[in-house]
């Protein structure tokens, strides 16, 4: 299993109407189906240095999926309801709409939604379990704690600055390297690395958000680095991300680890350095559109970082095509 977490917002542009109040409009928009980019992508990856080294798992890497976006679905249900009572979602919020806020869902149903989604992704857990062995239960356990943890409980992640680190960790190398574990019962060098870029996007999401929150954050004790370090340095950890993001094809070329297919993501870096010149004159809710741009150059880089991974081995086609039933 795949952790999940909460990358940020719900990226992207605000519906023109609300759903009614208990709706299925209004779980979907409680479960902030944009955000889910970042829960799939590094399955992809992960699946992808599983074929890398010539062996897929179809069925554990489809439970890694879905796994995987039932404990993001959880931890943006948790994040919700949290938020809300610490204060940190009011009628002064510049992002989109939340639930419970909007008064969509009540806290009640919003925790009852939580215990359903990370409920599913423990029950493939059990599978993933199976197939993958004890390392499992610790991936599963750690990333449910954590997707609670991150608004939620005496010391909440988001809260105290370690954000940026928890996505990063959990985005990237929990998530990339569980993936392919279920699939070859190893971790490989080449998913130590693919973890950075994938893990690295993902964290900037989570910039941008806290970058435009940061004076309501402030308000109410909500200690994000943007809150702790102010706007410039929030602004450079974007600009850094991205670029560790970039550098990383060329670094495996370089190392012998991939051949030159896996270099294709390097054809978004025109768009990264678009978004960190917007990231860095853009405030307040004009930063809104930067967040659903920074979640489909992560889908779009992860795809063609998958697609390069994938076919950058003399082994890739043949192995891939033998994995698929008949």
């Amino acid at each position: 299993m795949t952790a999940g977490a909460t990358a940020a917002e719900h990226p992207g542009d605000e519906p023109s109407a609300l759903p009614r109040p208990s709706s299925a409009g209004a779980w979907l928009l409680a479960a902030r189906p944009k955000t889910l980019t970042a829960a799939v992508v590094p399955v992809a990856v992960g699946t992808a240095c599983a074929q890398a080294a010539g062996s897929v798992a179809i069925l554990p890497a489809l439970a890694a999926l879905f796994g995987a976006i039932g404990i993001q679905i959880g931890t943006n249900f948790a994040n919700d309801v949290f938020d809300y009572e610490k204060g940190a979602d009011t009628e002064d919020r510049l992002g989109p709409t939340r639930a419970v806020q909007a008064g969509l869902l009540s806290p009640a149903q919003m925790r009852l939604g939580m215990l359903v989604s990370f409920g599913l992704s423990a029950a493939l857990g059990v599978y993933l379990i199976a197939v993958g062995g004890w390392p499992i239960v610790v991936i599963g356990v750690l990333s449910i704690l954590s997707g609670i943890a991150y608004t939620g409980g005496p010391f909440p992640l988001g809260y105290n600055g370690l954000g940026d680190i928890f996505v990063m960790i959990f985005f990237g190398f929990v998530a990339v390297m569980g993936t392919t574990w279920v699939q070859l019962h190893e971790i490989t060098t080449l998913s130590v690395y693919a973890s950075i870029p994938i893990g690295a996007l993902a964290t900037a999401i989570l910039v941008v958000n806290n970058l435009r929150d940061r004076n309501t954050d402030a308000r109410v004790g909500k200690r994000t680095l943007a809150v702790r370090f102010g706007r410039r340095a929030a602004i450079v950890e974007y600009a850094t991300l991205s670029s560790a993001a970039f550098a990383v094809p060329p670094l495996l070329v370089a190392l012998g680890l991939a051949g030159w297919p896996v270099l294709a993501p390097l054809a978004t870096a025109p768009l990264a350095l678009v978004y960190a010149l917007r990231v860095a004159r853009l405030e307040g809710e004009d930063l809104n559109p930067l967040l659903g741009a920074t979640a489909k150059l992560l889908l779009l880089y992860g795809l063609l970082f998958s697609i390069g991974l994938a076919f950058g081995s003399p082994s890739g086609l043949p192995s891939l095509l033998s994995s698929l039933p008949p």
